[in-house]
């Protein structure tokens, strides 16, 4: 039965107990719970997940208990721990507990918008050119990972589930390995991971790999990028078995074992939000001057230079050029946000894309048109799904991505069934909404234009069709069958290794 017809609360929720009575410790570098300070400085306010796998962790924590390790980055956050910089969450009901870890300007600098975002980041998205290999940027990855890695030693004990989070905590399985060499270590990798001719590039390949295959599982998004770390396994370190039936790596004496779990999205939630702010479209299209005829497309992402913004407006470019017919009928609204400001290429992007913007707004607008509307503000979710959900089409094509969660929220919102997804053949969402989204090539102008012109001349029972298509995949799977997923392969690991651990 797919999701659409089967209410949600007919679907089984999560199991109260994912990990068979373990204890279970999540390491990420963003915490699920902010403390901040009011505006106007009176009182502190608590930032709350809202979606996305944060969302999803949190969930699971509070039905399991345990311990959430992250960096405390809100400026009241100091305010309201105890002496072990511990406090329990959520705030007025608590049910799990947050440990902050605390670093400073230079720690940030230097490994989170340095080594974890400029070098690991363009590298594993192939853009080597992006990248740079500062020596002070490798040692002070290296020392955060202790201090991560530290806490969760006094956190944890062999009878541990540990889950570490993304690319910034890749050395850390292994120095954890050393110290409890009887927990259960898994991390999942969520952007893509690269082939070994781009991943040979890094001068620290080795001890990376090594780091990672610390875990009993690792997580991709994809079965591809599964194969290019495997590739890289077999091609750099000397000693490793692979078994690529199996997708388990022998190395140093213990058996990791490497899956894919392709994460999906909360699609019941953003369902309901989507329709819940009545006033929100017309109030929108009067804000923006869309005309009641005026179809819509919509692009959200983070201002990133890997997200294909830049190709994407020229693309428009391109196509109001060849089909002037449809200047003054169509409006593509940009909602970008910005993101590592610090680092100088994502500077350069964004004024790019202002600049861009501007140029085509220069160059197409009228007194009663505005061809791209750019919005920079955040906008709470019931918005941004309604945003969604009135949008004849969404744009997204990235140049390279582990997922794009974007592109199944989309199609989630799309309760009326009537939109069309264009979608980046980069993007790990290609996969498996691929067959029946329109499929783009982002460094091909004139093809994407055709898209574009595809996907606003498609007849009104074909948009039908391939909509429900894309909501039978997004809507069959939900965020709990995803968690549900990885903690099953993650008990079956206990029954297929358990003599390496008990050694």
């Amino acid at each position: 039965m797919s999701r659409s017809s089967q209410p949600a609360s007919e679907r089984p929720a999560l199991d109260d107990d994912l990990v068979d009575g373990r204890n279970l410790l999540v390491v990420s570098n963003r915490e699920p719970y902010q403390h901040r300070y009011r505006d106007d400085g009176k009182g502190i306010v608590v930032d709350e997940p809202v979606g996305g796998l944060t969302a999803g962790l949190d969930r699971v924590m509070q039905r399991t208990g345990g311990t959430w390790v992250a960096w405390g980055d809100g400026d009241a956050d100091p305010e309201v721990v105890n002496t072990a910089n511990c406090v329990g969450v959520p705030p007025d009901d608590p049910k799990y507990t947050l440990k902050r870890v605390w670093l400073g300007e230079q720690e940030m600098r230097e490994y989170y918008y340095g080594f974890s975002n400029q070098v690991l980041w363009p590298l594993c998205h192939d853009l080597v050119g992006k990248a740079k290999f500062e020596g002070s940027f490798w040692k002070r990855y290296q020392a955060v990972n202790e201090t991560f890695v530290d806490i969760v030693a006094d956190r944890a004990d062999d009878d541990t589930v540990v889950w570490f989070q993304d690319y910034h905590l890749a050395l850390a399985p292994r120095l954890a390995r050393e110290k409890l060499p009887k927990a259960t270590f898994l991390q999942f990798w969520h952007i893509p991971w690269p082939a070994w001719d781009t991943f040979r590039v890094c001068p620290q390949r080795q001890e990376l790999l090594e780091g990672l295959l610390g875990n009993d599982l690792l997580g991709f998004h994809i079965e591809r990028y599964c194969q290019h770390f495997l590739d890289c396994v077999e091609n750099c370190l000397d000693g490793a078995t692979v078994d690529r039936e199996t997708g388990e790596v022998h190395y140093d004496g213990r058996t990791t074992r490497v899956a894919a779990f392709p994460m999906t999205v909360d699609a019941d939630r953003i369902e309901r939000l989507s329709g819940v702010d009545d006033d929100f479209w017309p109030a929108f299209k009067r804000k923006h001057g869309i005309g009641e005829e005026t179809k819509v497309a919509v692009g959200v992402e983070r201002l990133d230079y890997t997200k294909g913004i830049p190709e994407r407006l020229e693309a428009f470019e391109r196509f109001w050029e060849e089909h002037p017919e449809w200047q003054g009928k169509l409006t593509y609204v940009q909602k970008a946000s910005e993101s590592r400001v610090e680092i100088p290429a994502y500077q350069e992007l964004i004024g790019t894309v202002e600049e861009k913007i501007a140029h085509l707004n220069d160059r197409f607008g009228t007194d009663d048109w505005t061809p791209v509307v750019y919005i920079d503000e955040t906008l709470p979710d019931e918005e941004l799904y309604g945003l969604y959900r009135h949008s004849d089409l969404a744009v997204v094509t990235p140049i390279r991505d582990g997922m794009n969660l974007v592109a199944k929220e989309y199609v989630a919102a799309q309760t009326d069934g009537d939109g069309v997804l264009l979608l980046s053949d980069l993007a790990g969402a290609d996969e498996s909404l691929g067959d029946h989204a329109l499929t783009v090539e982002p460094y091909d102008t004139a093809a994407f234009a055709d898209q574009i012109e595809a996907a606003l001349t498609m007849s009104p029972d074909e948009r039908t069709r391939r909509m429900r298509l894309l909501r039978e995949q997004v809507c069959g799977d939900d965020l709990d069958s995803w968690i549900r997923s990885l903690f099953g392969a993650v008990n079956a690991l206990g029954k297929t290794i358990p003599a390496e651990r008990n050694e």
